[in-house]
């Protein structure tokens, strides 16, 4: 099992910026990926960035690229998403997600933290 612990939402103006940041500890030696979801009020939860863990490919969703960027300390067991030019329509609840290698889904999630973006 991995425990992940995300940290760094909160409240901000349009076109501001904020860090998230997920800490991983238990089995983390066995990680494929660790990715950030997102979810908003009444609508489904969505991939917004994913990194694998060995080599660090990344996938965004269309609606951020350019604006965030996932990273990671693979010594420190965490990932980061830094959020740029927040839109109102970024606001939800973040969740750190962890993936094992040979699975195909996130099987670990953090508690979730919420972004909200005041326009």
């Amino acid at each position: 099992q991995v425990q992940l612990v995300e940290s760094g939402g909160g409240l901000v103006q349009a076109g501001g910026s904020l860090r998230l940041s997920c800490a991983a500890s238990g089995r983390t030696f066995s990680t494929y990926a660790m990715g950030w979801f997102r979810q908003a009020p009444g609508k489904e939860r969505q991939l917004v960035s994913r990194i694998i863990w060995s080599g660090g490919a990344t996938y965004y969703l269309d609606s951020v690229k350019g604006r965030f960027t996932i990273s990671r300390d693979n010594a420190q067991n965490m990932v980061y998403l830094q959020m740029n030019s927040l839109k109102p329509e970024d606001t939800a609840v973040y969740y750190c997600a962890h993936q094992s290698p040979g699975t195909p889904k996130f099987g670990s999630w953090g508690q979730g933290t919420q972004v909200t973006v005041s326009s």
